[in-house]
């Protein structure tokens, strides 16, 4: 059997977007399969066969070429741009299952995150008709997107969630809904901060407005979204009080605000004098969550704290600290607005309180030979036996 042909595949900057550009010698049976792309366009000055550089796009030349060429990649941007390409009906389609989540009243981020997990998914699929679809197109969608470009678990099992819906929402596919399984959790344990390190990365942020926002996530144990939708009228200064309204799961929480957070608040509104919000952005209304998680990495660098530090952090880090100081776990469950006490849970493997109390093996050999009182067998860890 003769050997296939190569088909050398790069990225080159080419009529102002990155491209995937196919490099191969003369070929007439690759020339006549490269055409059958419909994007794909020939480059008189790279010599070559040229693709916009998107996911859907190299798993259509990976498709076309399968047992016709080997596929040598050279690509440094893996994590490309999925470029969609609905026509009408594929539109109207996904129109109608926003809608529907819409009406099933989930979150704005929850409508917004699975529409666009559908879609994707619906412009992967190119011109192929709904009610064909079928598990096997679920899971060559997750082969060739989800997996090759490393994304993590969490976020393949919110595509199969949102895949249940529009199975409900469009039950003319051949996808079936029992056999959509999602990945198993992956079980880390949250990243914390030590008390020292929560004060040193406030103490090391220069900006009021930002040592306010950083102070009120870690004393409140806020989630970043509740933080940035907090308004004025939501504090109570005088009972210390904080109301969550609308929080994960619609619920609505009361948590207490620090002593030492009152001052800092005092000064935070008679510098920036918000209107609405309790942190605003430069035009008014909302203020970025991105804007934090930038400003963070910044005090983080300065607070020399080296451990990768999200908002989130500073509310595990909260939630670690008030069972090391002895709060019961239902308190916190409620502080944090945890529907299971399951979530909550998780911070007894974070804390040190109890472990820290175990006696190490170790220790307890080298004591035992201390008391002994045998001189001849004394034992010294840090010299060379």
């Amino acid at each position: 059997m003769a050997a296939l042909p190569v088909i050398h595949i790069s990225q080159k900057q080419h009529r102002g977007a990155l491209q995937l550009v196919l490099s191969f010698s003369y070929n007439t049976n690759l020339i006549n399969l490269v055409k059958t792309i419909p994007e794909a366009r020939w480059s008189t000055r790279l010599k070559s066969w040229y693709i916009l550089d998107c996911e859907k796009h190299l798993a259509l030349i990976t498709s076309t070429f399968k047992d016709k060429a080997v596929l040598k990649l050279d690509l440094k941007n893996t994590k490309r741009p999925f470029v969609r390409n609905l026509n009408a009906s594929q539109r109207q389609l996904l129109n109608g299952f926003y809608k529907f989540l819409k009406g099933k009243r989930y979150s704005a981020s929850t409508v917004h995150t699975y529409s666009n997990f559908v879609a994707d998914f619906i412009s992967f699929q190119g011109s192929k008709a709904i009610e064909t679809l079928s598990n096997r197109d679920v899971e060559v969608f997750i082969e060739e997107v989800f997996i090759a470009r490393n994304y993590s678990i969490s976020t393949q099992r919110q595509f199969i969630s949102a895949l249940k819906l529009f199975v409900v929402f469009c039950p003319i596919t051949q996808i079936n809904d029992l056999q959509l399984e999602r990945p198993k959790k992956s079980k880390k344990l949250p990243s914390v901060l030590s008390q020292e390190e929560v004060l040193r990365l406030i103490q090391c942020t220069p900006n009021l407005k930002h040592r306010a926002i950083l102070a009120l996530l870690y004393s409140c144990g806020l989630r970043i979204s509740e933080l940035i939708g907090l308004r004025l009228q939501d504090f109570n200064v005088e009972r210390k009080q904080l109301v969550v309204r609308q929080g994960k799961g619609r619920k609505d929480r009361y948590v207490s605000m620090a002593d030492s957070f009152l001052p800092l608040l005092s000064n935070y509104y008679q510098t920036y004098k918000p209107r609405v919000y309790f942190v605003e952005g430069q035009g008014g209304g909302t203020y970025s969550a991105e804007s934090v998680r930038h400003f963070l990495r910044r005090s983080c660098k300065r607070a020399g704290i080296s451990k990768t530090v999200t908002p989130h952090t500073l509310r595990h880090s909260y939630a670690t600290h008030l069972l090391e100081n002895g709060v019961d776990i239902r308190y916190i469950q409620s502080l944090l607005g945890h529907a299971k006490p399951e979530t909550t849970m998780i911070y007894t493997h974070v804390t040190r309180k109890d472990l820290m109390a175990i006696p190490n093996p170790l220790d307890a050999a080298v004591q035992k030979l201390k008391e002994t009182g045998d001189t001849n067998k004394k034992l010294v860890l840090s010299r060379e036996l």
